[in-house]
C-alpha cells in the first residue's frame, strides 16, 4: 500500500472565468508551500502533481495544479462530483486532499 500523505482544508468552491469554467478549490498557500517544498519532484508537466480527494463521502483519483498566479495549488472538481453533492460556486466545502 502507497503512503500518502493527508491534507484536510476547508475552501470555497469557485468558476474559472473561461468558456465552459472548470470548478475548483484553492489549496491553502501554506499548505500549497508544504507539498511543493517536499513533494515537487513528484510534479509533472505545468505543475500537475497526482492527487486524490473526498468531498463528504465521495473519493476520487485527480490531480492538483501549481497555480503562479495564485501561488497556490487549485483542486478541480469536476461536474460529475458537483452533481451528485449538489454542490455550487462559492459553497464552503471541508475536503481531504492525498498527495
Amino acid at each position: 500500500m502507497e503512503s500518502r500523505i493527508k491534507y484536510e482544508i476547508s475552501a470555497k468552491l469557485w468558476r474559472h472565468g473561461s468558456e465552459g469554467g472548470w470548478h475548483f478549490i484553492t489549496l491553502p498557500k501554506e499548505v500549497s508551500k508544504e507539498i511543493r517544498d517536499h513533494l515537487q519532484w513528484q510534479e509533472e508537466g505545468w505543475g500537475r502533481m497526482k492527487a486524490s480527494a473526498i468531498i463528504k463521502e465521495i473519493q476520487w483519483k485527480t490531480s492538483i495544479w501549481f497555480d503562479t498566479k495564485l501561488d497556490s495549488y487549485i483542486l478541480p472538481v469536476k461536474s460529475e462530483i458537483r452533481s451528485k453533492l449538489f454542490l455550487k460556486t462559492d459553497d464552503l466545502l471541508d475536503v481531504i486532499v492525498l498527495v
